[in-house]
């Protein structure tokens, strides 16, 4: 698929990875709704020459009335979710079943909720992509509830992409590595500096529009399909 023939909803667009695969698909051609719950994305969205809805992922009907809104897509890209850090056992007792059915809601269902309706408008194919992490490979401490949403998106790419191969839709997902994002930034340079240690090569933490870049390949090379690509510089965590 060409970029200037994208027609593209990105959740989570208006900060971090989703903001710069906005960014980067506006560059090259593509028309893009940015879906975000923060109504103050409309102002990036703007800048950058992107639609922009204000979305609940984990709603349906707020899902459907931004992909009204977006028109006739081809390509959904989710970007949306959080990161939540609690120990199954810890201090203060168990961790927290709220929180973690939160922290599934938000990054597995949500997923699932946008890329089931997205499909359901693709009426002739397109590509659906969702961001993993590699925390689904290897959780850290305080990571279960995190660590059990990404793996649940690394686990929809195949089923998924068999599924909506009649309908000639592909289905990727992105597992990135440590990210410089502006969550990340909050953190300080020194613990950066610290978690970029740990990266094999390049030892450093990873760019946005680096994965930018690889969303884009991805709708571009209509053989990748049905898999998960890490994007981690070969980080493994112990």
């Amino acid at each position: 698929m060409q970029m200037n023939n994208v027609v593209a909803v990105i959740t989570g667009g208006a900060s971090g990875l989703g903001a710069a695969t906005a960014r980067h698909f506006v560059e090259s051609g593509a028309r893009v709704t940015i879906f975000d719950r923060d109504p103050a994305g409309a102002g990036f969205a703007e800048k950058i020459g992107a639609g922009f809805a204000v979305v609940d992922v984990t709603d349906a009907a707020s899902v459907e009335a931004g992909l009204g809104q977006a028109g006739a897509i081809n390509v959904a890209v989710n970007c949306a979710g959080i990161a939540t850090a609690e120990k199954t056992l810890g201090r203060e007792g168990p961790h927290d079943q709220g929180l973690f059915e939160r922290t599934l809601d938000i990054n597995l269902a949500g997923t699932f909720n946008v890329a089931r309706l997205a499909a359901a408008r693709m009426k002739d194919g397109g590509v659906i992509i969702n961001t993993a992490s590699v925390a689904a490979f290897e959780g850290q401490k305080g990571q279960a509830a995190y660590a059990a949403s990404k793996a649940g998106i690394a686990g929809l790419s195949l089923p998924m992409a068999r599924d909506l191969a009649r309908a000639g839709i592909r289905v990727m997902a992105i597992a990135p590595g440590i990210f410089r994002t502006p969550m990340l930034e909050s953190l300080g340079e020194e613990i950066m500096a610290g978690l970029a240690k740990d990266v094999v090569h390049p030892a450093r933490l990873g760019d946005p529009t680096e994965f930018a870049a690889l969303a884009r390949f991805i709708v571009e090379c209509e053989y990748l399909n049905g898999t998960t690509i890490r994007l981690d510089g070969a980080l493994r965590m112990p």
